[in-house]
């Protein structure tokens, strides 16, 4: 049997050919059919520029129909899918270029002047004109050929990053993708009549794998919206019955006065999640709309862990229970397991856990504990009927409006600034963003301007990552052992933000 994820994606497509796969905002309707046939002759472009099982398919392109048949290409092809954040800078991306050696490079044609092919990977556009893949696709004929993948092969490669501020790139499997797809159908009793509105971004797992998925293998619409924009979703949420998002397209949806149930009325449920959702936000909503946000917890190593419960109560602050197939725990220092109600890391294991990091076995073994649990670095409890909640992160990891930012990577480059003595970069409670990244800087001489860092900063580190405020300090707390105390910063500067005072 063909472990290849594409084989089961293949057979739901050819048996819900006519149906509605993707709709976009414009109007335009891309069937089943449609989509299996672009992906089939995106198959052979990728064969003709020399893509063979286990080859890197490193793709920087925005949300278009053709990055999706792009992506399962790339799996029918038995190709390793790597996708970039499309506002990673030419740096940013020329780390990745070099990390994981590709055999192509997609990219936007508006990012032209993105690292080119000198490292032996072709390069082509996801654009019309010459070098172009959608123009090499309207000549190509179509290849249906599955290519054969043991579900341990790697599918994808998805870059994160450490508290070192070294990106890695977690493997991914055949395995770990269906097994994960299957179980959130599952637990979220996805529905042969099921319409999905899908706002995200294409580059992370949670739009590309843990949204789209679960549409694509029951061969179900998806309401493909280029961005999160508050008008086109009150649109086209009277359409559909599934939404998935990050905290802040809840807490801008209730900012909009003229959001009320009339736009909700056949959607059966709401899901959020890639950052904490505040309670007051939960409440908010069930307030405004009638409907309880269904929260879950993943990450891009594990795809989804826990989930609330579709029936059931919901519990503001909670990501629910564990998902079939997969153990969590909370663990003490010694990686002892804690009894309910008791605060250590969180710790998992099970089918959608990653194969580790690429290129790098000493992390990969320094993640995982001998009997196979994955240490996730995040910290939480769990109560009496394991239900878990996350209380914290033990490394310094800031999600800011669902977005990952690692503060080393920014203190790296604000430190460069002749300006600057120090950095620490922190995040802070935002009523937007969840997260805002702040700036503590020891300047050099005389303070230091937000003006400053962002000018520094232009080009060099994508905009999500770059601070929302800079604060300056004579210095930065320490404990006996030098190391900064972020957690006494985070305290100090918890204000900066204040609540909005607008409506939700």
């Amino acid at each position: 049997m063909n472990g290849n994820f594409a084989a089961d994606l293949q057979a739901v497509f050819a048996s819900h050919g006519q149906r509605p796969a993707l709709r976009m905002a414009d109007g335009e309707i891309w069937t089943y059919t449609h989509l299996a046939e672009r992906t089939a002759r995106l198959a052979t472009v990728l064969a003709q520029v020399g893509v063979a099982p286990g080859d890197r398919v490193l793709a920087q392109v925005g949300k278009t129909p053709e990055a999706v048949a792009l992506y399962l290409a790339t799996l029918q092809a038995g190709g390793v899918y790597v996708p970039l954040n499309a506002a990673y800078t030419a740096a940013e991306v020329a780390y990745f270029l070099a990390d994981a050696q590709p055999r192509l490079f997609v990219r936007d044609p508006a990012s032209a002047d993105v690292a080119g092919g000198h490292g032996g990977w072709a390069v082509l556009t996801l654009g019309a004109g010459g070098g172009s893949l959608v123009q090499a696709m309207s000549a190509a004929k179509s290849c249906h050929d599955v290519a054969e993948r043991n579900g341990d092969d790697l599918a994808a490669l998805v870059y994160t990053s450490g508290t070192t501020g070294r990106s890695k790139g977690a493997m991914l499997t055949h395995d770990n993708i269906r097994s994960n797809a299957v179980a959130l159908r599952r637990c979220w009793g996805w529905r042969d009549d099921d319409v999905l509105l899908h706002a995200l971004p294409l580059f992370h797992v949670h739009g590309l794998f843990i949204a789209l998925h679960c549409a694509l293998l029951g061969g179900t619409p998806t309401i493909f919206l280029p961005r999160f924009d508050v008008g086109a979703v009150k649109r086209h949420l009277p359409e559909s019955t599934v939404m998935m998002g990050v905290p802040t397209f809840y807490t801008r949806l209730l900012e909009d006065a003229d959001f009320d149930r009339r736009h909700c009325g056949g959607v059966r449920v709401f899901i959020s999640g890639s950052a904490p959702l505040m309670p007051a936000t939960f409440d908010a909503w069930q307030a405004r709309t009638g409907h309880r946000i269904l929260e879950r917890y993943g990450m891009s190593e594990t795809i989804i862990n826990t989930s609330n419960p579709l029936h059931g109560e919901r519990v503001a602050g909670s990501v629910g229970f564990a998902l079939p197939g997969v153990s969590v725990r909370v663990t003490g220092e010694a990686g002892e397991p804690l009894p309910p109600g008791e605060v250590g890391d969180i710790e998992v294991r099970g089918e959608n856990v990653f194969k580790g990091y690429w290129r790098q076995p000493d992390k990969t073994a320094e993640e995982f504990r001998p009997d196979g649990h994955f240490i996730t670095g995040d910290l939480g409890v769990m109560d009496a009927e394991g239900r878990l909640s996350i209380v914290g992160r033990a490394r310094d990891l800031i999600i800011s409006g669902g977005y990952n930012v690692y503060p080393k990577e920014v203190e790296s480059v604000i430190d460069e600034l002749d300006a600057v003595a120090e950095s620490a970069v922190i995040g802070v409670h935002h009523p937007d963003f969840g997260e805002g990244v702040v700036a503590v800087i020891v300047p050099s001489g005389e303070p230091v301007s937000a003006g400053q860092v962002a000018a520094f900063l232009e080009g060099r580190l994508a905009r999500f990552k770059q601070p929302k405020q800079v604060v300056n300090v004579e210095a930065l707390p320490r404990n006996s052992m030098g190391k900064v105390q972020k957690n006494r910063l985070r305290e100090e500067f918890s204000g900066l933000f204040p609540s909005t005072s607008r409506a939700i």
